[in-house]
């Protein structure tokens, strides 16, 4: 009796405390104890956990592939601004404004990170074997790497290095220097089409060396660029100069075009200067690459609306399968939100756990994709590897079935699986699991309200 006391005394508020202590002691009761016709509560961790820990690793791998794209465009391909020389007018081209006076003003800039000039052209490519390729070649100062240290962390060298200091110098991608079948120190031969389809085509005949072949990690590059010496472009006929600047923050361009556009309209006073952003140079590329990742991001988060159902129902359930013990803590004197708390705890439990317990997995695979790949592919090639010896044993001989690959190179360009944790993402998937655990229960527990005393207790 004394003990009936003290919870009726909670139970009516006297104490917030033990108020609170009361609601999570029956809810975690509730939680661990399964009765014999509803389903256990840890399905619906389970669940909760799988579908958090499912959305974690796929967007990991995602955007490990999406950032290592948008990486290697950024630092090799389009830089965050891009500036077009404009065509002077001046009849004396010793009269002619150039767009390499503009690289000290805007290299002091803040938030500026490197000012790079080039000059780009398609070229046509011969070399040992078969016809010739078609690339687009761009010119470059020898010393670019020192300043742009992005580009020198994207472009890995398989033999040789970006040495550009010869005129003759020329660097090719992997793909493309396979498809030449050209190695290190060989000759090549190199036309440009701009100048091929002008008056005197065999001006623009080169006869090059090849001083390094390298990788980016994107396909298109490999397969379809090189890069030259800055004045050999310019000898070649490479086109207007551009200045490629890469910014410290590349968030920031709209800043950035804030302050080069005085330093350029004093450089060339009356004439426009195109400029263009990264946003703009990538715009169809980048907004499929977003586009992709929201489709993937609804289609998985699927799983959580299909989760939070099954605890919703298990939720109804268990109000209606405890209305004896909800009309006994309504006769001690149990508020409708004190009882309903109860229900609501026990969703804050499951969506706790479940959540935690998927986010921790997932983070666990998502920085070891690689070692985990590679022991799915090991327990697949033994299978098949038990299953040659078994038909060998049966059959008398046994079938080569090949080693299985999950991402083979033969298919994938790729040599790893990137993997890519943004913490923003990682909360949101989080949040995701959590409350659709805590909302289902929420709804569920609606009938606790309705919920009267007597009614229940009448026939008990």
């Amino acid at each position: 009796m004394k003990r009936i006391a003290v919870v009726q005394k909670s139970l009516r508020g006297g104490s917030p405390l033990p108020h609170v202590r009361w609601i999570g002691f029956v809810a975690s009761r509730y939680v661990s104890r399964k009765r014999r016709n509803s389903p256990s509560p840890m399905l619906a961790v389970l669940g909760i956990a799988t579908g958090v820990l499912a959305l974690t690793v796929i967007l990991a791998v995602m955007n490990g592939f999406q950032l290592g794209f948008i990486e290697s465009i950024l630092e090799i391909a389009s830089y965050h601004i891009r500036v077009e020389e404009p065509i002077s007018e001046a009849e004396d081209p010793q009269d002619q404004l150039s767009l390499q006076d503009a690289i000290p003003p805007i290299r002091d800039l803040p938030g500026i990170g490197s000012v790079t000039p080039l000059r780009e052209f398609h070229g046509l490519i011969r070399g040992n074997r078969g016809g010739p390729q078609v690339a687009l070649i761009r010119g470059l100062p020898p010393d670019v790497l020192e300043q742009d240290q992005g580009m020198a962390e994207k472009l890995v060298f398989e033999t040789g290095s970006f040495d550009l200091r010869a005129q003759d110098s020329i660097l090719l991608g992997a793909e493309l220097a396979r498809r030449l079948s050209v190695g290190l120190g060989d000759e090549i031969t190199l036309v440009s089409v701009a100048g091929f389809l002008g008056d005197d085509p065999a001006a623009t005949d080169s006869y090059c060396t090849v001083r390094g072949i390298f990788r980016s990690g994107f396909y298109e590059y490999d397969l379809g660029w090189g890069f030259i010496n800055l004045d050999t472009a310019e000898t070649l006929g490479g086109g207007p100069l551009f200045l490629g600047i890469k910014l410290k923050n590349r968030w920031q361009d709209s800043r950035a075009l804030g302050l080069i556009r005085p330093v350029l309209a004093a450089s060339f006073p009356g004439e426009p200067v195109a400029l263009s952003t990264w946003r703009e140079y990538n715009r169809a590329f980048f907004g499929a690459l977003r586009t992709e990742k929201l489709l993937m991001f609804v289609v998985v988060g699927l799983i959580f609306i299909v989760v939070g159902l099954n605890i919703f129902q298990a939720q109804r359930r268990m109000v209606l399968e405890r209305r004896e013990e909800i009309g006994l803590f309504r006769a001690l004197g149990a508020g409708d939100r004190a009882v309903r708390l109860v229900f609501v705890w026990d969703g804050f439990i499951i969506g706790f756990t479940g959540a935690g317990l998927g986010m921790a997995l997932g983070l666990l695979i998502a920085t070891h994709i690689s070692q985990c790949f590679t022991l799915l592919e090991a327990g697949v090639n033994g299978i098949i590897h038990g299953m040659n010896s078994l038909a060998g044993v049966l059959m008398g001989h046994s079938p080569d079935l090949g080693d299985f690959a999950i991402f083979s190179p033969a298919i994938f360009y790729i040599k790893e699986i990137p993997s890519r944790i943004i913490p923003q993402e990682v909360f949101l998937i989080y949040l995701f699991g959590f409350l659709s655990a805590l909302l289902a229960a929420w709804f569920a527990s609606g009938k606790v309200s309705r919920t009267r005393p007597a009614e229940v207790l009448r026939y008990e």
